[in-house]
């Protein structure tokens, strides 16, 4: 237990270093710092939402730039996050030379300040719509955070799979960006499992992103809207998915040349 102990304190202050320094590295000292973490996820959010709002008012009864946000935030962390997790590790491999760095210390530190950045913006830009009358006050926490912590599981296990497969093959580190887009439709994000077809529906249920947003919004707006979510979906994928990423990192660590 002991030994356990040391060994959490001893990871605890790599995450944070590690942190640091990317930090530093992506947004350096000057100006607001690390701040731009949040605030980058919030610029799209305000950007996307006023030009919806511009369109229309409403989007099945409920507020168009309350729907925009509670979709659009997840989708950012999504696409950032599984961005950053393309050649992680030949960017970072010169610090493998450091005993207690391992290497998927690199994929969570990136996921990490990427959701910690999207749940500020979150937090934040809700708090100021709320403050204007244009976002509700949440319905249902507990299905808003277990749709949030579902949604983040999905996105860090794919990530622990992109990472090491991005160092694998070359080409799929141009796939990526490319793909980000085209799992927008069966994302959920600007859309709701009620407003579709039947048949269509049946194919989206299988999609983790779809149950997640459908339980946060579920939450968010409460019986407003009808949503179709099973939390077993996400859990049951992200868990089969874990595994898989853990041990294509443990083979890609294996061949990895550190410079």
């Amino acid at each position: 237990m002991a030994s356990l102990r040391a060994g959490w304190k001893v990871q605890t202050r790599v995450i944070k270093a590690l942190m640091i320094r990317e930090l530093t590295t992506r947004f350096g000292r000057e100006n607001i710092g690390f701040l731009w973490m949040m605030v980058e996820p919030l610029l799209f959010a305000i950007l996307v939402s006023i030009m919806w709002s511009v369109l229309r008012a409403e989007e099945h009864g409920i507020g168009v730039v309350a729907f925009v946000v509670t979709g659009y935030l997840p989708l950012t962390l999504f696409r950032h996050a599984v961005s950053r997790s393309v050649k992680a590790f030949s960017a970072n491999g010169s610090l493998l030379y450091h005993s207690q760095i391992k290497i998927v210390d690199f994929i969570f530190v990136r996921f990490a300040i990427e959701m910690i950045g999207t749940m500020m913006a979150y937090v934040f830009i809700c708090t100021i719509l709320y403050a204007l009358k244009l976002f509700p006050a949440p319905a249902h926490y507990l299905d808003l955070i277990m749709g949030w912590i579902l949604y983040c599981l999905f996105t860090l296990a794919l990530c622990l799979i992109l990472a090491p497969a991005s160092e694998m093959s070359d080409a799929l580190e141009k796939f990526i960006p490319v793909s980000t887009y085209i799992m927008i439709p069966f994302s959920g994000t600007f859309n709701m499992m009620s407003w579709l077809s039947p048949t269509l529906r049946d194919v989206l249920y299988w999609s983790p992103p779809v149950n997640a947003m459908e339980m946060m919004r579920y939450g968010v707006f409460g019986d407003d809207i009808t949503a179709y979510y099973d939390p077993t979906v996400p859990l049951a994928v992200s868990i089969v998915l874990l595994p898989i990423g853990l041990t294509l990192c443990r083979r890609v660590r294996r061949t990895l040349v550190v410079e």
